[in-house]
């Protein structure tokens, strides 16, 4: 299985490439990369929604210059990974059950047979939420958690109860597979700089587009109401009180100032009951703390040194 390798992204180097096929049947791509001679650990990369592999290789050469192996898949319906419909576009998953089966391949298949421990998750957005599943079901898969901008609740809706409401009953009329109304037509990497709500770095962000470019497959557009519906779910089981107080790993959350994709209340709400965390919040970072500037990547991997053993500090 290939990687898309482009003059400005190139593929980081020792690196091992292919498909695994989860329980229900659902083939998806992965990577792993080796660590610098001599060191031990793997970081576990989980992506945001929307997201694929190569947009990390510039994250996986700073893991890799901190000594760690990287693993990194591609979840059910983006990137290489298999899709359901004829219209690659649709992000579409029908729970988050699903997105749960994904990570129990990956862990089993690629990452606890072939990586070095000890194991680390570094994960984005929605790949934050299925973190924190894997971890309040009991998995002790990672020794340490960081959260970049996790999807535990929605800052763009001005009402999550009725959106939430709306996709519900929308999916009761067997409208589960459309797109959710009011949707960008196209694929969501390829908008615009200007305006965007993702990164206020210009280069970063045409450094994705033409990965894109490069290879379209990649691409992704807007979620399907089902996706949306899932989504809901799955932030409405990590808004009950008792939830993150039932998670007994160490945990760093970074939030982004300037997000207005997630809501950081919910973030803030949430890491104020975890037994074993941390919070902090980025100020002026839009919501790819990853993908952002460097005045403000530095002070998550400033944090991210600080809380993960085996980095630099250690």
């Amino acid at each position: 299985m290939k990687l898309v390798s482009i003059p400005a992204n190139p593929v980081p180097d020792n690196v091992v490439t292919g498909m695994v096929k989860t329980p229900d049947g659902v083939s998806l791509r992965f990577a792993r990369f080796a660590p610098p001679a001599g060191r031990r650990g793997t970081v576990c990369i989980l992506p945001g929604r929307t997201e694929w592999i190569e947009k990390y290789f510039e994250t996986i050469r700073d893991l890799r210059s901190r000594g760690f192996a990287v693993a990194i898949l591609d979840w059910r319906g983006q990137g290489l990974s298999d899709r359901q419909f004829s219209d690659r576009h649709k992000g579409h998953v029908g729970s988050f059950l699903e997105f749960d089966a994904d990570l129990e391949t990956f862990m089993r298949e690629v990452v606890l047979p072939d990586c070095p421990p000890p194991i680390f998750a570094l994960a984005h957005s929605m790949g934050g939420t299925v973190a924190l599943r894997a971890a309040h079901r009991g998995q002790r898969w990672f020794d340490r958690i960081v959260l970049s901008a996790p999807m535990l609740g929605v800052a763009l809706i001005h009402s999550t109860v009725i959106a939430a409401s709306i996709v519900w009953g929308m999916r009761q009329w067997g409208l589960g597979g459309m797109y959710v109304p009011g949707r960008y037509p196209g694929v969501l990497d390829l908008r615009p700089f200007a305006g965007n709500i993702l990164t206020s770095d210009p280069v970063r962000y045409a450094r994705n587009a033409a990965v894109i470019e490069a290879e379209p497959a990649l691409g992704l557009g807007g979620p399907t109401v089902a996706w949306c519906d899932a989504a809901f779910h799955a932030m409405r089981a990590t808004s009950n009180p008792t939830y993150p107080a039932d998670i007994r790993q160490p945990i760093l959350i970074v939030g982004a100032g300037r997000d207005v994709i997630v809501s950081n209340t919910a973030i803030e709400d949430f890491a104020l009951k975890l037994r074993a965390g941390s919070h902090l919040v980025v100020s002026g970072s839009q919501h790819e703390l990853l993908m952002e500037q460097d005045r403000y990547r530095s002070q998550f991997w400033a944090a991210f040194d600080a809380f993960v053993p085996g980095t630099p500090l250690f």
